[in-house]
């Protein structure tokens, strides 16, 4: 095995910080790190840098949002306390200033998101990694951490940290004063981000909560019907509303999309935390969607107590509500003929099916499937520079600590937050530890 010590034995030289994971939270990191005179390497086992960020940019790279910032911070629910910190640091206008220091301008949209002007994630991207390089980061693609993490304990200059790397020649050790791990989570996994540190940190006595779907779909179990008709049909203008056991209530009105398992997309994202938590509680989540927010249940029935004469009821009901296709096809959704016939001859009835439809959820999509990861590195376990408590020198920053967020910005931000907190607060442990005073890694 090739062993590469990337700082010289001299004391007066440059320390040298390891960064695993070359993401948004690695690569604010190691501009923070750089910022302050740090040597700095980054390790990512792909072939190109920040592969997630780069797809989720290619329908438009909803960097922040325009939040006020108590607002902001509390769509960071029970983390929120945890993670307001971290946009002190770097909050939604820092990244905004940030990203226009790196000669890309951004609009606020008519939803309150942030994008830049281009909508794309790779022009950033290549001005970023730019500017890193320039500051003198390097970036080793193809070097995949094995999970080897050792305390090099030598009387001249105090512990170093030992990562084991498998690299395209081979595998080698590389020895640094620091370490940052900014691993991601477990969603999308093909994208670099597979969950395989959470063993590996546990066996350092690292408390990692389980890996969970974070802003997911879910399963109903529609008819076959259903799903071969109108998979795919967005669900526009509806308000979704769920309760879990502890009476803590959603309700919002946006859009979703029905899939040919169950629902998906940014309202049900917006309630998936809850929904998955009641779900793992009670072995089922119930929720109602309103079809109609515009009009009252009273209008309603009284447009649809009008007489139809030979018309079918699905006329009557598009005449009169304006209701069709996917939205009229849930109505008919787990009824046999016989309810379904019932309940076209009772105008307020109807009414009330169209104002809270119910469905029963009866699964969370697959973590591989998520758009994010929920659980992690127990934020209990880090200072409040994101160091681990038991192993001085070693960091971790992104979407692998224990927090979730909606989508909307709101989650690209804190990545980038806890890595500039993260990579900070290494070379204000380096510069405080001094070479050869560094506090001792915790057996």
């Amino acid at each position: 095995m090739t062993t590469l010590f990337s700082s010289p034995s001299d004391p007066a030289a440059a320390p040298c910080v390891a960064i695993i994971g070359a993401g948004p939270a690695g690569l604010m990191a190691a501009e923070a790190l750089a910022a302050q005179g740090v040597q700095v390497d980054v390790f990512d086992a792909s072939a190109t840098a920040a592969r997630k960020f780069l797809l989720a940019g290619r329908g438009g790279l909803n960097l922040t949002h325009a939040d006020p910032i108590e607002r902001f911070v509390a769509r960071y629910g029970a983390r929120s306390d945890a993670v307001a910190p971290w946009l002190q640091a770097f909050g939604p206008q820092a990244l905004r200033d940030w990203a226009a220091g790196l000669g890309v301008d951004t609009f606020i949209g008519s939803s309150g998101k942030v994008f830049p002007a281009g909508m794309k994630a790779a022009p950033l991207l290549r001005a970023w990694l730019h500017r890193l390089r320039s500051a003198g980061v390097r970036l080793h693609m193809r070097h995949r951490w094995t999970g080897e993490l050792h305390a090099l304990h030598d009387a001249g200059t105090g512990p170093r940290w030992q990562i084991d790397l498998q690299s395209p020649t081979g595998p080698l050790s590389r020895a640094a004063d620091a370490v940052v791990l900014a691993l991601g989570g477990a969603s999308w996994a093909r994208l670099g981000s597979d969950g395989a540190w959470v063993p590996w940190l546990q066996a350092l006595q690292v408390t990692v909560a389980p890996l969970q779907p974070a802003n997911c779909g879910f399963d109903v179990g529609w008819s076959d019907y259903l799903a071969s008709r109108h998979a795919g049909a967005p669900l526009k203008s509806v308000v979704l509303r769920c309760t879990d056991r502890q009476g803590q209530r959603f309700e919002r009105l946006g859009e979703c999309v029905l899939t040919a398992t169950g629902l998906e997309g940014n309202l049900v994202y917006a309630a998936s935390a809850l929904l998955r938590d009641e779900l793992a509680a009670s072995g089922q989540a119930l929720v109602q969607l309103d079809l109609l927010p515009a009009r009252t249940e009273a209008q309603l029935a009284e447009a649809l107590a009008a007489g139809r004469g030979s018309r079918s009821f699905a006329n009557h009901l598009r005449e009169h509500t304006g209701l069709a296709g996917a939205k009229a096809a849930l109505l008919r959704e787990g009824l046999d003929a016989a309810e379904w016939a019932a309940l076209c001859s009772d105008a307020p009835r109807m009414a009330l099916r169209i104002k809270a439809l119910p469905l029963t959820l009866r699964a969370a999509r697959p973590l591989i499937e998520a758009i994010s990861t929920a659980g992690g590195v127990a934020l209990e376990d880090l200072d409040d520079g994101l160091m681990l408590r038991r192993h001085p020198g070693v960091f971790c920053a992104g979407e692998m600590l224990d927090w979730e967020a909606p989508t909307g910005g709101y989650l690209l931000t804190a990545c980038l937050a806890s890595g500039r907190v993260a990579g900070a607060a290494a070379a204000a442990w380096l510069r405080q530890a001094g070479p050869a005073g560094r506090p001792q890694p915790t057996a």
